[in-house]
């Protein structure tokens, strides 16, 4: 049947969009502003002491002052960011606190003595002196360090790496921490006991360790320990990219929060007949990509980023839109598509950046009507159906639930940034679905909440805490056999976090993990997979039948829990679709006000979906049709909207995924052989491209033309990127 969509709502919702909630000034928690008083408290007791003179009172302050530092640093280390802030950094803490000391000891000594504190403070002042020396040279170690570009899955040794330096080293607090601890002691030492003797041998083992630090570093500025230097790499790169010839990558630039964002694209990625490659700009995500086997560069720099243009890459996939992406879209040589990591109804997945790449990838003809009626530039022929090669881990329905249990899968999608109250079922609608969810004694409810949620509007935030601890009282009530521990599930744990986690060395800097992160094992990636697998049946099967579950951690995966669930219920967002290549029922709650009518017209997913009001009044007759097939009024729809959001089942969404690589691939190879042909114009005069000589030899897909092999195939940054 046909799902219309309404032009009319994309003009109106953008209407609706309003600026993002503020969130309210956030209030230190408790612990945090206790812990900051203490240490303030501290230091003026400390000071009241030195004046008074008070030697236990002395004592006692600088005691509580030194374990609340060390406090800081263990479990409370944005206290430290906020004293700096004020410019009270460790520093100035430091000295504060052995200032005070000598006060307190100048106060207690006989006026004849004071000469004999002159040579401790001395002491006392090269102490911080070597400090200093220690972090300028720390700082100058660390740039040596710091690579032009960072890899991962690539052989990297010839670049001279080698291990960080002390992590103690390169923590100034830390450092100063432990290195001016002895002189601090014995500053103490000689308040309780009159011996200056004890100060001088507490300041003598402090400069000891400076010292000792301070020839460590100095050590890795020689020639022959440092690593290779800016131009080396570079050449290094060039030589690397020269070899392995990658011919289709994919660009990921985000934050922690949206790293899955590319990891949903590696294994369709992989399993090309390519050679493909991960193209990163922050050095941070190096390490959060998932594992692979794919080689990895991160290029920070937009000079660096450029070399890509005479390499052998065809073709760049981008899951995601960032304020980096039109960077890389200037390199003429290389083809761009945009794959989305997800699609939805929502303005969001069609954006009109999407119109500066070369084609948009989408799933289904529903995906390509709907960027038709946002009419935000991208043009029909720029799209192409390929479907979602990464639902192949989706098991299709099979019939009813078998068991005693019902499990449901309350799956809500994050507020967004434009404040729309229908984005969202969480704060108007989540608190009533699980409680009705609940309320029914044949339901096993999985409530996976977006990574996201309370990040833009704390009343999201708010509201999954407290659905979250309904789960926790509703298990409280509940009770049944729990099977024996999993001995077979910790082995698995045990073995899948030895496949997929690199091991480092606390204090690992990029450097020392490129080095450990060298080529994987082959067959590295099978491995995994095979490993997955096997955890998500031991997992589901240590869990009670009857206990409700809360996912929050990156295993079980959310298509781990797509195979598990008889009914989910989300709002608009790509889990729907996602969720559709199982066939099984799915709900929609609709918190934005819209008549149900409205609501299924705007929202081409919805078609096929049980709609639920914010009370939840629906979720007994909900459950009704997924225990009793007969009922289900919407299975044929479903199929429908199966098709038409993710497209046809043949061929396969991989197949489907390889020919758009191949075709798009082919398009920046003509482009380059026309530009290669085309010869160098003089300014105000116009040329005719010189025709080929011969004609080039065809391409095998997945490989790379001669010409496109060579340093000087790519084109000048001056060059149309369209062929």
């Amino acid at each position: 049947m046909p799902l219309p969509t309404s032009r009319r709502w994309f003009g109106a919702a953008a209407r609706r969009r309003r600026l993002p909630l503020l969130r309210p000034p956030g209030r230190p928690a408790l612990a945090t502003v206790l812990t900051a008083s203490l240490l303030a408290g501290a230091y003026v007791v400390q000071a009241v002491a030195a004046l008074a003179p008070n030697v236990p009172l002395l004592l006692a302050a600088t005691a509580v002052s030194l374990a609340v530092e060390g406090v800081l640093y263990r479990w409370q280390r944005g206290v430290p960011a906020l004293f700096a802030k004020a410019h009270a950094d460790i520093t100035v803490r430091h000295v504060l606190r052995d200032l005070l000391l000598v006060v307190g000891l100048l106060r207690l000594g006989e006026q004849h003595r004071e000469t004999q504190y002159a040579p401790l403070l001395a002491g006392l002042l090269l102490c911080y002196a070597l400090h200093c020396a220690i972090q300028a040279v720390s700082v100058l170690v660390r740039r040596t360090r710091t690579l032009p570009v960072v890899t991962r899955n690539i052989d990297a040794s010839a670049l001279r790496l080698s291990p960080a330096p002390p992590a103690l080293l390169r923590r100034p607090g830390h450092r100063l921490l432990v290195f001016g601890l002895p002189a601090t002691a014995g500053l103490t030492a000689t308040a309780v006991t009159d011996d200056p003797r004890c100060a001088a041998a507490g300041i003598g083992l402090s400069l000891v360790l400076a010292l000792a630090g301070l020839a460590t570093l100095l050590l890795r500025l020689l020639p022959g320990r440092r690593p290779a230097g800016e131009q080396e790499v570079l050449a290094w790169f060039d030589a690397w990219l020269a070899e392995y010839r990658p011919t289709v990558g994919l660009y990921f630039s985000g934050g922690v929060a949206s790293v899955y964002q590319a990891g949903m694209w590696l294994e369709p990625l992989a399993r090309l007949d390519a050679r493909p490659l991960v193209v990163l700009r922050e050095r941070f995500m190096v390490s959060r990509i998932p594992a692979t086997d794919i080689p990895i560069v991160c290029l920070p720099k937009v000079p660096t980023l450029m070399r890509l243009e005479h390499s052998t890459l065809q073709v760049l996939i981008h899951p995601s839109n960032s304020g980096k992406t039109s960077q890389v879209l200037r390199i003429p040589t290389i083809r761009h598509a945009f794959v989305n990591h997800g699609e939805s109804d929502k303005l969001s997945s069609c954006n009109p950046y999407a119109k500066a790449y070369d084609e948009v990838w989408v799933a289904g003809p529903a995906a390509r009507e709907r960027y038709a009626l946002a009419d935000v530039g991208v043009e029909d022929k720029d799209v192409v159906e390929i479907g979602r090669p990464q639902l192949d881990a989706v098991r299709p329905y099979a019939g009813p639930p078998a068991g005693a249990y019902t499990t449901v899968l309350y799956a809500p999608t994050w507020e967004g940034w434009d404040g729309n109250p229908g984005n969202t079922s969480v704060i108007a609608a989540g608190e009533n679905l699980v409680r009705a969810l609940l309320a029914d004694p044949g339901v096993r409810l999985l409530y996976k909440p977006h990574p996201l949620t309370g990040s833009v509007d704390p009343r999201a935030g708010a509201a999954d805490r407290r659905i979250r601890e309904m789960i926790r009282s509703a298990n409280r009530t509940r009770s049944g056999p729990r099977p024996a521990p999993s001995k077979e599930l910790a082995a698995l744990t045990a073995e899948l976090d030895r496949l997929t986690a690199s091991e480092f060395r606390e204090g690992a800097d990029q450097a020392e993990r490129m080095l450990v992160q060298c080529a994987p094992e082959p067959g590295r990636a099978e491995a995994v997979a095979r490993a997955a697998r096997a955890w998500e049946a031991a997992h589901w099967a240590s869990l009670p039948e009857w206990e409700h579950q809360v996912v929050v951690d990156a295993r079980p995966s959310l298509y781990a829990c797509f195979n598990v669930a008889d009914l989910l219920i989300s709002d608009v967002s790509s889990v729907i679709s996602d969720f559709l290549a199982s066939g099984k029922p799915y709900a929609v709650a609709n918190t934005g006000g819209m008549p149900e009518e409205e609501f299924r017209a705007a929202f081409p997913t919805v078609a096929a979906a049980t709609v639920l009001t914010p009370d939840a009044s629906g979720v007994p007759a909900l459950l009704e049709t997924v225990r009793h097939p007969e009922k289900d009024e919407l299975a044929e729809e479903r199929s429908v909207l199966k098709a038409r959001l993710l497209g046809p089942a043949e061929p396969a969404s991989q197949e489907r995924f390889a020919a758009a690589v191949r075709a798009l691939g082919a398009a920046a190879l003509e482009h380059r052989r026309r530009a290669s042909g085309r010869p160098a114009e003089l300014p105000g005069q116009r040329r005719e491209p010189v025709p080929h000589t011969v004609s080039p030899a065809p391409v095998a897909p997945g490989s790379v033309a001669p010409e496109a092999v060579s340093p000087g195939a790519g084109v000048p940054s001056g060059a149309p990127t369209r062929a």
